[in-house]
């Protein structure tokens, strides 16, 4: 699994500063953040961008949009607002080829973003 930098983390390869983690994902703070919160929530299983889910996957997304909400609640974001955000490609600004939520807040957040 770990072809990506992400499969690396679950895995136990490279250390993350992990803020949740079940059977079926692992959240931890971005190294990079653009906010004072900044997470990322993946799944364990490698699906490399949101196009290559499947059908079958349709509980692990359920479950990963639960664990945002979980995860801002637990951060203290969920009365001031948040963000979440999958970039889709190369060209939406991905650039780990394994799907993952980033959870944005802790600031006003404008719109349109980008």
């Amino acid at each position: 699994m770990s072809d990506t930098i992400f499969g690396k983390i679950v895995d136990g390869e490279i250390p993350a500063d992990i803020v949740y983690e079940d059977a079926d994902l692992i959240a931890f703070r971005d190294l990079h953040p653009q906010a004072p919160t900044h997470i990322l929530v993946i799944p364990r299983k490698p699906i490399p961008t949101l196009n290559d889910a499947a059908t079958e996957d349709a509980e692990l997304l359920g479950k990963l949009l639960l664990a945002v909400a979980k995860i801002a609640a637990q951060e203290g974001l969920a009365e001031q607002g948040y963000r979440t955000v999958i970039n889709c490609n190369a060209g939406a600004g991905q650039t780990v080829y394994h799907l993952h939520l980033h959870l944005i807040g802790g600031r006003p957040l404008q719109w349109p973003p980008g």
